[in-house]
């Protein structure tokens, strides 16, 4: 079956829910505007932003092809509450995992594919962010 056609970059699909800190919401809305420039760049498209279920929220969903792409992204100004890739746990790959199922049952979606990433972005004092793209999680 064919992966739904893409969003558009403002379109927001979440539900409401409890809401982080000011600083820091707007710390992942950067992060995820950035990752999901910088994904777009590389050639993948966007399907989904912020969707979110009872199991908890996908950043971002992508298609690459014929692959269905979980992308979680994780954003620091340093390392002081660990770096991007501590974040990704066992059970955070189980959750998202989950999420992939249950995002593919909402659109009607079955792919063979499916592949969770991270992209961790780094937002310095000064200059542009740096940004790493981690494929295949699990």
């Amino acid at each position: 079956m064919s992966l739904p056609a893409p969003v558009p970059p403002s379109s927001e699909t979440a539900a409401s829910s409890p809401r982080p800190s000011l600083r820091r919401r707007a710390l992942g809305a950067y992060g995820e505007q950035v990752a999901a420039r910088h994904l777009t760049e590389a050639g993948l498209t966007v399907l989904d932003r912020n969707w979110r279920c009872p199991l908890g929220e996908i950043d971002l969903v992508l298609r690459e092809g014929a692959t269905l792409v979980i992308c979680e992204v994780k954003t620091r100004v340093d390392a002081s509450h660990g770096t991007p890739h501590e974040a990704i746990t066992p059970t955070k790959l189980e959750r998202l995992a989950r999420l992939a199922e249950a995002w593919q049952t909402a659109h009607e979606v079955r792919v063979a594919d499916v592949r969770i990433d991270l992209v961790a972005v780094l937002r310095p004092p000064r200059g542009p962010a740096l940004v790493e793209h981690v494929r295949g999680l699990a």
